[in-house]
């Protein structure tokens, strides 16, 4: 069997992002566990804010048909957002209504799992729901363990992987469902 392709996407932009650092950290873990990687950038998907007016007038964008094309493209995505003021972050959500209106089999096709990193001690818990509960809304096979890195500022090593034993422990366990899941696709 080919190693399964696991996407990775921040939902920020940032350079210095947290949960960019994140996505880092997971590349390391689903390397580890024998997974083919690509990162997806967010700043490679450039969109306008949604607005009916503006798809009567020009249609989808195409860069919503090519991050629609690179997430279809893997065996599953994950995806690290974080959280403004109790929710997910308007980029992220706005990424996900565009692709939504070519179709969903970039929600239904790959398996999803989610994570946040977050400054404080609560790891993005809300933006997890919420993003947790579009994923499903749309078809998307998400997997049960959802990583929420707390405490950023020491949460990574000089390297870029979890400095965290717990954070890293539920890493492997989001990453090892994530490849059974694909595996039984």
């Amino acid at each position: 069997m080919p190693k399964p392709i696991i996407g990775l996407l921040s939902g920020s932009t940032r350079k210095a992002s947290m949960n960019r650092k994140l996505v880092v950290a997971m590349v390391h873990v689903f390397k580890d566990v024998g997974a083919e990687v690509n990162v997806m950038d967010l700043s490679d998907y450039d969109m306008p804010i949604y607005n009916g007016d503006y798809e009567e007038a020009n249609g989808v964008p195409d860069t919503a048909n090519k991050l629609i094309a690179d997430l279809s493209a893997c065996d599953g995505v994950f995806i690290a957002t974080p959280e403004y003021n109790g929710c997910m972050p308007p980029l992220l959500k706005n990424t996900i209504d565009w692709t939504t209106r070519v179709g969903l089999s970039q929600f239904s096709g790959p398996v999803y799992g989610i994570g946040s990193a977050t400054p404080g001690s609560l790891s993005g818990i809300m933006a997890l729901r919420q993003l947790h509960f579009i994923l499903n809304r749309l078809g998307a096979q998400v997997v049960p363990t959802q990583l929420g890195v707390g405490q950023y500022g020491t949460a990574f090593d000089g390297a870029g992987y979890l400095a965290d034993a717990g954070a890293l422990s539920r890493a492997e366990k989001l990453a090892a469902q994530m490849l059974a899941a694909v595996r039984h696709k």
